[in-house]
């Protein structure tokens, strides 16, 4: 088996990391590159989830205030359309609830 480090599609960054510039699809030479080609790939997608994650850790705070400025803002405009609503006592001194003066 052939060593990545031996291959020329091989390179290894400044700061360590190993990335492969290989196409899986053409310039594969042995059954175990694919495997950790895969590996590589694996790891950057669970890179890209966590500081996906980092950014939703900041954006938390900023979201909770604006939930609860948009609930004020709802239960405000709620408030101030009640008088277009009937009131209920009113409606009890209707004469009984009858309707005899609208036929």
């Amino acid at each position: 088996m052939m060593q990545c480090s031996e291959c020329e599609y091989y390179r290894r960054g400044p700061n360590g990391e190993i990335a492969f510039g290989c196409d899986p699809f053409s310039t594969i030479k042995e059954p175990e590159c694919l495997m950790k080609w895969q590996l590589i790939k694996i790891n950057q997608m669970v890179a890209g989830y966590q500081s996906t994650l980092r950014y939703y850790e900041k954006l938390a705070p900023l979201q909770e205030k604006m939930f609860k400025f948009m609930e004020n803002e709802i239960d405000e405009m709620d408030e101030s359309e009640k008088w277009k609503e009937p009131d209920d006592e009113e409606d009890e001194g209707d004469f009984g609830g009858s309707d005899l003066w609208r036929t």
